[in-house]
């Protein structure tokens, strides 16, 4: 069955108040709220339904929610919890997951797996995942038996790495942008010897803007004063619909793109 992984119903963000703890004296909180309010208008004008999180925690608690989860046609697996905030804002998330977008729930259990969302990359025909510091070959297998229909593959990255997918994501139907980095040419490398399938590569001269978000047949990159190199060539490469928006104040943060929402589609 060809599906197709770029279309979502629904996403989950958490709701970012001034009030809220770990900005960092370099972070300006309402700058950071700015960009995210701007983030999730766009999600609504890609004909996304969004759903608002009152969570607890710090900042980056309430920002990272592609870290605490992977979800892929109607199943959610729900990641070990790190502290008391997240696993009372897991109590949150499992409950919209199940009642209101009908998902079925896989917890992870206590075993010795390690898995980071973040490190998960899934192009819609099979899944990779980077193992790093934040997650292990345990994580990946536990990856595999959750979805069991899609080939999934541990790709080894470099020590002192960050995660997958600040080096490469999908940016269009079988079409991954990469960075211009050494680690983010070696692991297309090592994609390209194990994938299942064949996918057109989209190479970007900043690093930063190799993490992009595909949604309902657009493409979601940086704008243009963030990284004016790579969006001289999503212009000239890419022929379908694109929106650009700024993430300077998040990405002070380790935000992504990727990393700001849930994307869910609803059976």
């Amino acid at each position: 069955m060809d599906f197709k992984m770029n279309e979502y119903t629904h996403a989950l963000v958490g709701k970012i108040t001034t009030g809220l703890q770990g900005f960092g004296k370099d972070v300006d909180p309402k700058d950071v709220r700015r960009q995210h309010d701007c983030f999730v208008r766009l999600l609504k004008e890609l004909n996304i339904e969004v759903i608002e999180l009152n969570l607890e925690g710090t900042i980056t608690e309430n920002i990272f929610l592609d870290d605490v989860a992977v979800i892929c046609h109607g199943i959610a697996l729900l990641l070990k919890p790190r502290n008391e905030a997240e696993a009372r804002n897991f109590k949150i998330l499992k409950e919209v997951l199940k009642k209101d977008l009908r998902q079925s729930i896989v917890e992870q259990d206590e075993s010795d797996a390690v898995i980071c969302g973040s490190d998960v990359l899934f192009t819609g025909r099979e899944f990779f995942v980077g193992i790093c510091k934040t997650t292990n070959e345990a994580g990946a297998s536990l990856l595999a038996e959750t979805f069991p229909e899609f080939p999934c593959t541990p790709i080894k990255m470099s020590k002192g790495a960050e995660h997958l997918k600040k080096y490469i994501t999908v940016a269009g139907d079988d079409v991954l942008c990469v960075g211009a980095s050494q680690e983010a040419k070696e692991l297309l490398k090592r994609m390209e010897r194990e994938a299942n399938f064949s996918y057109q590569t989209l190479s970007v001269p900043e690093d930063e803007a190799a993490n992009c978000l595909y949604v309902n047949g657009t493409l979601v990159h940086r704008a243009i004063e963030e990284i004016p190199e790579a969006f001289k060539v999503f212009c000239e490469k890419i022929d379908f619909a694109r929106r650009s928006i700024c993430l300077s104040e998040l990405a002070k943060l380790k935000a992504d793109l990727s990393s700001c929402s849930l994307l869910v589609r609803k059976f």
